[in-house]
Order: structure tokens, then sequence, then C-alpha cells
């Protein structure tokens, strides 16, 4: 008589274990159904973080598990390292809250500047928006034909300070791998830069690629003006027969400056969840993101907003943080002496 009913207590035993199976173990559905997720943006209300941010959280709703609501909080201040300290530090860490700060967090942090706390080893990345590749452009009376024709002969280009791409990629080739750009500063941005162009006061200008898309893609079509290269390690998403200026790196001590200076582009615009987020939670926003990224009712309104939304995978932006800490400090300290201070920012 004993079998039966110790046979019957197992049983028993199994129906219960099966019946608290649900409770222990919540699936990434349930857990965000009712939920309200927030995505943390590190800049004011406005900019292309921004707007970006608003139309992704009009879409990725639909793509997380339990459909939660998307909330888009606003917590600008110190060149977003306040965002950032508050989702390495602060923020839930449960799968309703992730954000995104500055595309140069990263290298800043490596550098040991701005007060960031964060590790950005220790952030889950979710992904990044948009890939504003910058590229050097000459016109077409220029004569320059190819990128190897910079390192033979002046190049005249248009500068605005020291602080802008326009002044920024031209100095630090010429230091780093020896290009030879003649800088003409004085020009009040970039379109100030692209009438000079016009004009043959200047010969090229560098600056992002958005900027000619955007007012002089005809150009470009009818060979008016004719793109050298871009100086990101990352294929150039627009024409991936672009060369990139890694590919005349003769060692890698330049590779290493080279992409500790502009990968920061690469980051897009990069969003991230706390330390600690459950890895399933962590699983279900990546999945979300990249289908909302890929989802035609965003690209159209990406289009009329015209706001690159050009999805970035996280392993992508792993693997530069990687990159940035592998960078050797004496590296990164002649870098410092040899770029002018604001392109490291």
């Amino acid at each position: 008589m004993r079998k039966p009913a110790v046979a019957s207590a197992l049983l028993l035993g199994a129906a219960l274990g099966f019946q608290l199976l649900p409770a222990a173990a919540q699936s990434v559905a349930d857990f965000y159904k009712d939920k309200q997720v927030r995505i943390i943006v590190g800049n004011a209300a406005g900019g292309d973080y921004d707007i970006g941010a608003r139309i992704l959280a009009r879409h990725i709703g639909n793509y997380i598990p339990g459909n939660p609501a998307i909330i888009v909080q606003n917590m600008p201040g110190a060149s977003t390292v306040n965002a950032t300290n508050f989702l390495y530090n602060k923020a839930p860490k449960d799968g309703t809250v992730f954000g995104s700060f500055s595309r140069n967090i990263a290298s800043q942090a490596v550098i040991g500047k701005m007060n960031i706390e964060a590790d950005p080893r220790q952030f889950h990345w979710i992904g990044g928006s948009s890939l504003p590749s910058r590229v050097c452009m000459v016109s077409g009376r220029s004569g320059v034909k190819s990128p190897e024709d910079v390192f033979k002969r002046e190049v005249i280009v248009g500068g605005s300070g020291a602080g802008s791409s326009l002044s920024i990629v031209p100095t630090a080739l010429n230091n780093l791998l020896g290009t030879k750009f003649k800088l003409v500063e004085g020009y009040q941005g970039s379109a100030d830069a692209m009438l000079a162009l016009e004009r043959g006061e200047v010969e090229g200008i560098c600056h992002t690629h958005g900027v000619f898309q955007s007012h002089h893609a005809q150009m470009v079509k009818e060979g008016k003006l004719k793109i050298l290269f871009h100086v990101e390690e990352a294929d150039f998403h627009e024409d991936p027969s672009v060369p990139s200026i890694f590919n005349f790196a003769q060692t890698e001590k330049q590779k290493q400056m080279l992409r500790f200076l502009f990968s920061s582009t690469e980051f897009g615009r990069p969003y991230v969840a706390p330390p600690g987020t459950p890895p399933d939670r962590v699983a279900a926003l990546r999945k979300a993101f990249a289908a909302a990224l890929k989802d035609p009712a965003l690209i159209e309104e990406a289009r009329k907003s015209a706001v690159d939304m050009t999805y970035r995978p996280p392993e992508e932006l792993e693997k530069l943080v990687a990159a940035l800490y592998a960078t050797p400090k004496d590296t990164i300290a002649e870098l410092e002496k040899i770029v002018p201070a604001s392109g490291l920012q």
C-alpha cells in the first residue's frame, strides 16, 4: 500500500510544480504587458537625437512582446553626461528604461573626461540609428581625381574653426597620414564653405555627407562634385565603392589613432539599457529596435522628417567600444598632442 501512496505524492508534487512554473519564469510578454517603457534622451527637445527617439517611440512598441506604452523623456545637461550617468547608476534595471546619449561618450569615457561615471563596456548596447559618415569632397574643376592625389599635391579646403568637422578632418589627416590639405579658415559653417567651393575659392571641403546629400546630390551625379573618401572604417552605406581613408594608413598605430578619432560617427545615435537588465529583456529590446528601424512606416516617417535612421547593430557598437579601450594610453596621449583638443570631444 505504501508504493501507490508514494506515487500519488510524486504526481501531486509534479502537478504543483507545473502550476508554479509560470509565476517563477515570467515571460517577456507577460512582463511588458500593461507596462510603460521610457526612452531617455540626453539631448534637448527639437534636435536630431530627440526627433529620432520620438520616431522610434511611435513604432518600437509594436515589436516589444506585450506591446508596452512608450514615452520619451528628455534629460539634457553636461553634453549628455547627465543622461549617461542616470542610465548607468539610477535607472531601473528591469527593462522598462533604455536611452541614448552623445556618440562621443565612449571615447570621452576612455580619456577620462567630462565626469562620466559610466563604464561603456558594462552597458547593454541595444543598437544605433543613423550613420552620419564624414567625407572629403572636391570640385570637378580641381583636377583632383583620386584619394592618392591629396598625398601628392596641395589641395585647398575650406574650414570654419578648430572645433568644426570642416577643420578637424583635414588637420587630423595632415598630421596623422601626411595628406597635403591646405586649410583656409574663416568660413561661417558648411553652407558658406560650399559657396566658396562653387565659386572656386577652394578646391574641396570635408564634412558630414548629409550636408552634400541634402542640397548637392545633383552636382555629385553630374560630376561637378566628387567624393574622394570617407573617414570611417565601416563601409560607406550610400556607396560601398567609396574608399575609406583607413585604406591609406601605413601602420596599425595610425589605424588606432584614426579609429579613436573618427569612430564616434559609427555609433550613430546609440541606445543602451542599464547594466544588470535581464538578458531576455535585453534580447527583446534589441530585436524590437532592429525590427522598428526596418519598418516601412518608420522609414517613411524618417524620410519626411529628413532624419537618418540607418540601423546600427549592437554587436558593431560593442566592437567599437572594445577597440577604443584597446587603444594604448600613450597612443591617445600622442593623439591629443597632434590633433586639436576639440577634435577629441
